[in-house]
Formats: C-alpha cells, structure tokens, sequence
C-alpha cells in the first residue's frame, strides 16, 4: 500500500470522530499498540532531538524497506510517533524522502498540540526522513 492511500486512510479514520477528545483517545490506542523497541535502541543516538518528551526511533533496512522502531515516555506522544510509523515503515528510502506527509494538515493534528508537541511532530518526522536519506547515500555508495 503507498504512503499516499495509507495518508488517506487515517484522514477517512479521523473523519469518523466527533471531536478532538476521541481522536486523542484513537492516538492513545495507537501508542498502546505500537511494538516495543528493543531495550538496546533505547539510546542517546536514538532520541530524537526538539521533542517535549522522549522518543527513540531506531530504523533498520530489510530487503529495500526501511522498519521504524520507536517508543516514548508520554503516552499521547507514543501515539503519534505510531501514527507516523503506520504511514513510513516497510517502504524504500526514495518512497520515504518523496513522501507530502499532508495528512498531518488535512486531520489537522499540528493546531490540536501544543506548540513543543507539534515541534516534536515535525522533529519525529524530519529524522525518519533524515534515516531513509541515509539509507538511500549508503545503497548509491
């Protein structure tokens, strides 16, 4: 499935909610079912910089896909860094650096948190960007 139809379908699943509080609940869900990274990713190198709270995202490249890891210590927070997992991991670097993250505008999530919260938004989704740049210099070298 492609970055975009994924956007699409978590702005039909926002549509669906009457107001912020049960989105906030739907993000909440999201962070409790996100996989849990392995303790040893739980490092300095793999927090992610410009966040409130602490999120690590570790990414490793498995058959031309990119797999995103990542956990937080705020709850809210664990589940928007789930939410941009579901949209980013399992594609190929080049997908990842091509990618208009529009749905984050579109279900509006940048007004509904505070200003270090959409700060971290954008930082989550700069350094998964930053990874699949990575990966992409190392598979050209």
């Amino acid at each position: 499935m492609s970055i975009k139809v994924i956007q699409e379908e978590i702005i039909d699943t926002f549509s669906m909610f009457d107001d912020w509080m049960e989105r906030y609940e739907y993000l909440i869900e999201l962070g409790k079912s996100l996989d849990p990274i392995k303790p040893e990713y739980q490092t300095e190198d793999n927090l992610i910089k410009g966040c409130q709270s602490k999120v690590w995202l570790h990414a490793d490249l498995c058959e031309g896909k990119i797999i995103y890891t990542a956990a937080s210590d705020a709850i809210l927070t664990k589940g928007i860094i789930a939410l941009l997992l579901r949209v980013f991991s399992n594609k190929t670097p080049q997908e990842i650096i091509d990618a208009d993250t529009f749905f984050i505008d579109k279900i509006g999530l940048k007004e509904h948190l505070s200003p270090t919260r959409a700060n971290g938004l954008l930082s989550m989704v700069k350094q998964i960007k930053l990874y699949a740049l990575a990966f992409q210099v190392k598979k050209q070298n």
